[in-house]
């Protein structure tokens, strides 16, 4: 079956809609579970670092085997179903238990969710890894795998928003402590499932001829390594993730500790994703106009500046403008997560092009492993720095008070780290500039 020229709404929600779980499952963690641990169960800042990069560390070996495996399915059968729905069947089970840690030692309680993250980032790369392969098989034309993507960012702003926005407040309507967040765990879980399985079912049309054999995945890696812009493009997009990550982990302890409501999480996160609803279709209009390449640019330089400007009034505590700011950065966090992701589908087809061989699921193992370990290296920085900085950990019933070398590394570690990253980042995009503007030449001559 050959992709429609012109893609139905129907068949765009119909993909963008497992976004919204991608979303939840890739927010809530790097939000939630480093705070769960430390000021919940009352795990010190290192072992509960410790906890959330070790999952993810394996998810990064884990990614391009999964990449390799989607590949040879698809070869075999023209989909990759099977493995999109063993993901979101699994998902929202280990994701719940995550939050469920049973009464115990807190050795006990760093190895439960320990081991319950692993699974979840074992099942999620099942998912995710044959989920961002499908863009760049939806159609033929780059236009409509455009639009594809800017459905999948609006449907993956409504999972963050979710996480972000419902999460902490299903926490503290649950009463908070062990019980609020278990609560939690298990609704959060059943709306991630729900909506990565209609996204499975949804999508099964689209049709996944990799090929035109099936590689293992050590000659998979050994075709993939001559795409020069699409590694230039991932190690952008990467250190951009981790900038994310570190800001995600950082926002209740910013709130809590800085602002003195843990409740401002919630209106933190909403200011941060909210503003993507409208700037998707705003930075997707720019990039027609101007180019996907300097819109990026401009908007990672102005995600840099309002990030560090963040420093002074979160310390000064001034709710207002830390919001306005949050909500700029908003704007900004929008183009971060759709123009790299819209020119991810563009070096897969031009590295085809280059040497016969399409295979996006390898590439896209790839993408989301970096992802996957940048999202997983966030928190555990972030842990590093309060560690570091002689935060003091403690259970939900026995809150502590900080001393003024925590306060400054927190408020650093959400603030500066962030902007440093996000222009380390800039080098890297500037590279993919220049490479890609030689893939017609190559692929040409090949």
């Amino acid at each position: 079956m050959t992709a429609p020229a012109t893609l139905s709404r129907r068949r765009l929600l119909g993909y963008g809609i497992g976004s919204v779980g991608t979303g939840v499952f890739s927010a809530v963690p790097g939000l939630l579970l480093l705070y769960y641990l430390t000021d919940v169960l009352g795990v010190s800042a290192a072992i509960a670092g410790a906890v959330l990069v070790v999952p993810k560390a394996w998810d990064v070996v884990l990614n391009p085997v999964v990449g390799a495996a989607s590949d040879r399915e698809a070869v075999r059968s023209g989909r990759r179903t099977r493995l999109l729905l063993a993901g979101a069947l699994a998902l929202p089970v280990c994701f719940a238990a995550m939050f469920a840690v049973p009464a115990g030692s807190l050795g006990f309680a760093a190895v439960w969710a320990g081991l319950a993250f692993l699974l979840a980032a074992s099942a999620f790369a099942c998912f995710q890894v044959p989920y961002v392969a499908l863009p760049a098989e939806i159609s033929g034309l780059a236009g409509e795998r455009s639009r594809a993507m800017a459905w999948r960012i609006v449907c993956l702003t409504v999972g963050i928003l979710l996480a972000g926005g419902l999460a902490p407040a299903l926490v503290g309507a649950a009463g908070g402590g062990r019980g609020g967040y278990a609560a939690m765990g298990a609704a959060i879980g059943l709306i991630m499932g729900a909506a990565m399985v209609a996204s499975t079912l949804a999508t099964r049309w689209i049709p996944s001829r990799p090929g035109p054999r099936p590689l293992g995945l050590a000659a998979a890696l050994r075709t993939a390594r001559g795409n020069r812009p699409f590694f230039a493009l991932l190690g952008a997009f990467t250190t951009q993730s981790l900038a994310v990550a570190v800001m995600l982990a950082g926002a209740p302890y910013a709130a809590t500790y800085r602002l003195d409501d843990y409740g401002l999480t919630s209106v933190m996160f909403v200011c941060l994703v909210g503003p993507s609803a409208v700037a998707v279709p705003l930075w997707g209009l720019l990039a027609r106009r101007y180019g996907h390449v300097p819109c990026y640019l401009a908007a990672v330089g102005a995600f840099a500046a309002a990030t560090l400007a963040l420093h002074p009034v979160l310390t000064a505590g001034a709710v207002g403008p830390v919001l306005a700011l949050t909500a700029l950065i908003g704007v900004c966090y929008a183009a971060v997560q759709l123009l790299p992701l819209s020119l991810l589908p563009e070096t897969v087809r031009a590295d085809a092009e280059r040497t016969g061989h399409a295979q996006s699921g390898a590439f896209t193992g790839l993408w989301t492993a970096a992802e996957t370990g940048a999202l997983a290296l966030g928190p555990g920085l972030f842990a590093l720095i309060l560690a570091a900085t002689s935060f003091r950990s403690a259970d939900f019933d026995t809150p502590v008070t900080q001393p003024d070398a925590a306060l400054a590394g927190l408020t650093a570690g959400f603030t500066a780290v962030p902007a440093l990253l996000l222009l380390l980042s800039v080098p890297m995009l500037l590279a993919y500039a220049r490479l890609a503007n030689r893939i017609p030449k190559e692929a040409h001559a090949t």
